[in-house]
């Protein structure tokens, strides 16, 4: 696999946990960046941390790499090369796809561990 490039996000994130049938609040669609995922079992948001929302659990202190792309459908085990050079290092990831890349969250106090062990295999980190 090519050299891929991840570039580090300027946001402190938090990813919402909110009941199934929760509506999604309009906060979240003026944000700079989000995530929404619906599951037959509940609604999970990742956004900014500093927009408040009443959620029933709340995960804080996370940062997004987001693998620079676009990237092509036909490419195999991105998201798996990152996150086993990660899971040698023991950092925990949320992965989120979205049609043209992938973002990996880690949590704030181990991106750096997470930058140095990702450039320590060959990816670059900008």
């Amino acid at each position: 696999m090519a050299t891929l490039t991840l570039k580090l996000l300027n946001e402190d994130l938090s990813i919402h946990s909110l009941a199934v049938d929760s509506k999604i609040p309009p906060q979240v669609f003026d944000a700079p960046i989000y995530f929404i995922a619906k599951t037959f079992e509940e609604v999970s948001i990742v956004l900014p941390s500093n927009i408040e929302l009443d959620s029933e659990d709340v995960e804080p202190d996370w940062q997004a790499l987001e693998v620079v792309g676009p990237l092509d459908f036909i490419l195999t085990g991105i998201l798996s090369s990152i996150s086993t050079v990660l899971a040698n290092e023991k950092i925990s990831i949320f992965a989120i796809s979205t049609f043209d890349t992938d973002y990996i969250l880690v949590k704030s106090n181990k991106v750096n561990d997470a930058i140095s062990a990702l450039r320590n295999n060959n990816y670059q980190v900008i």
